[in-house]
């Protein structure tokens, strides 16, 4: 299908009332060893914990959802923001996660009231077993990140990012930086900013899916694992987001975990935030210097989720298993 901004507009229409505005907070670059000017977008504020509840509540908005409810399949977030849409507009929802998925959250799928599913130990035997269920039962699956719907979601956070600095005088944002796993939110925000803006796409050295792509020049299966894998942990990138990122000739830029557990703390300390490792991955490419802004220029670093467990912040403790459906 032709995927164009104006499936972004009428996404934003639609969730107009139903998501947080989250804010952006312009910063000292130096605070993350870079230079120019700097602002974060804290979508981890959003409802569910990450950008994902955009996605998912603009799928039920758009389509038909009949009485056996939604089906996901789910490392965590996408699951817990259908859950979440799920519960907001009155419909059920069940979710399939892997055995891998971080304990927390499990919890906050419990809390917003689904059914959930622990199947396998990697997140395709958990999707193989939710396609089960809708073919018995006729409920709606929503894909993680290959869907129109969802991605046109995930892409009104680059609308909405445009406005806000627009109403406190900002420069343009330059270049934004955006954790990328099967792709929904890179390509989304990459089909609203068009060339007005570079997207780079930020992965780890084990959940590089979209690096793979770029160098065979079309989707291909990659082996993941490591500290962000529970949410980036894609195999593949998206058909659609990388049809999206190759139109606006966004790069890759890949850190390693230790860079990742460094950005994480750094997040921390200096500004009191606690992400989830997915999330950090994008301030990861700048204080590892890995991703160098032009002189005076505006990046934007995407802040994506923090469904973490705060007692469980060392890197020791987070999931570095396989099978994820790569929700970035």
């Amino acid at each position: 299908m032709t995927f164009t901004p104006d499936l972004i507009k009428q996404a934003a229409q639609r969730l107009q009332g139903h998501i947080r505005r989250t804010p952006v907070m312009p910063i000292d670059a130096a605070e993350l060893n870079t230079t120019g000017d700097v602002t974060l977008k804290l979508e981890f504020l959003q409802h569910s914990g990450s950008f994902k509840a955009r996605g998912a509540l603009n799928y039920m908005l758009a389509n038909p959802i009949g009485p056996a409810g939604v089906v996901a399949a789910s490392g965590g977030n996408h699951g817990g923001a259908v859950a979440w849409a799920a519960s907001r507009l009155g419909h059920r929802a069940s979710i399939f996660v892997p055995t891998i998925s971080a304990p927390v959250k499990v919890e906050r799928l419990h809390g917003y009231g689904a059914e959930v599913n622990q199947v396998g130990a990697v997140y395709a035997e958990a999707l193989a077993a939710s396609q089960e269920l809708i073919e018995s039962t006729g409920a709606a699956s929503i894909h993680a990140y290959e869907d129109p719907d969802v991605m046109a979601g995930a892409g009104t956070t680059a609308l909405e990012l445009e406005n806000q600095l627009a109403e406190i005088s900002r420069q343009s944002p330059d270049v934004v930086l955006v954790a990328c796993g099967g792709g929904g939110l890179a390509g989304g925000m990459a089909a609203w900013l068009g060339d007005r803006t570079k997207v780079v796409a930020c992965e780890t050295s084990t959940t590089r899916a979209y690096a793979a792509a770029l160098g065979a020049g079309r989707p291909v299966d990659v082996e993941v694992s490591g500290i962000a894998a529970d949410a980036l942990g894609a195999t593949k990138i998206g058909e659609l987001a990388f049809q999206q990122l190759q139109a606006a000739n966004a790069p890759s830029v890949v850190v390693t975990d230790d860079e990742v557990q460094q950005a994480r703390h750094i997040l921390w300390s200096q500004f009191r935030i606690l992400t989830e490792p997915s999330a950090a991955v994008p301030v990861a490419a700048l204080i590892s210097q890995r991703f160098i802004p032009e002189p005076n220029s505006h990046t934007v670093v995407l802040i994506c989720g923090a469904n973490t467990e705060p007692s469980k912040f060392d890197s020791s403790a987070e999931p570095h298993n396989t099978g994820a459906e790569g929700e970035g």
